[in-house]
């Protein structure tokens, strides 16, 4: 009997358009076999600037149930999907923190030879996404992780009357101001693209030891690129 990958889906959201999201990401990952956890990150938001936005105040009370992500989790994964909205064409600082958290794991090369995908969301169209969604996969390259960008694997991705199409760097979606929530035909596409990665880990393993497996058996972490072969 074949084990399915396990993913970590690790996302921050303020008002919930990221949340949305990613519960459709774990949706996709498990469709496709994978054992999931769906994660978010701390809030570290001054109670005033929470308690001055309604929506941002209800999101922190809905999701108090939802985990926490530790480093322990991304240990665990074969393949970890970020989720971030934009700041200033940006990775939020939650993520940013919790990455920036991982330095030891790192070090040992721990968060090497992983699969690593991102999806993010802005208020207004294309405002931040695509560099969002590239400073985020920086932080890959140093992991020496696998970047499983979903590409134009899906036949919408072409459309062209489709508005405002995904990004092929990674999942995205919009906030409108009249509208909260990311767009109906929006989140079928999120549950396709993570089956891509959830996917995408069987092969890019291709039988190789994990980073922390290297570790326990003594041997160096494996050389970035090598099971692309």
């Amino acid at each position: 009997m074949s084990i399915g990958p396990k993913v970590a889906v690790v996302y921050y959201s303020s008002t919930g358009t990221i949340h949305q999201l990613a519960e459709n990401v774990a949706l996709g990952a498990r469709e496709a076999g994978a054992e999931v956890r769906l994660l978010r990150v701390p809030e570290l938001a001054p109670a005033e600037a929470i308690a001055a936005n309604p929506a941002w105040g209800a999101h922190v009370a809905a999701t108090q149930d939802v985990p926490v992500a530790t480093a322990d989790d991304i240990l665990w994964a074969d393949a970890v999907i970020f989720g971030s909205p934009t700041r200033f064409g940006n990775v939020a600082s939650q993520l940013k923190q919790f990455l920036d958290t991982l330095g030891g794991q790192w070090a040992q090369g721990l968060l090497a030879d992983k699969v690593y995908s991102g999806f993010t969301a802005t208020s207004t169209a294309h405002g931040g996404q695509e560099s969002t969604l590239l400073a985020l996969y920086n932080t890959v390259h140093h992991f020496g992780g696998f970047v499983v960008a979903p590409g134009y694997t899906d036949p919408d991705q072409l459309r062209r009357w489709q508005p405002l199409r995904n990004q092929p760097r990674g999942r995205t979606g919009r906030h409108p101001r009249r509208r909260h929530g990311p767009s109906r035909c929006r989140l079928p596409r999120q549950a396709r693209r993570r089956r891509h990665s959830a996917t995408a880990e069987r092969p890019c393993r291709g039988g190789q030891l994990s980073g922390r497996e290297r570790q326990s058996r003594g041997e160096p972490p494996m050389e970035f690129g090598r099971c692309l072969g």
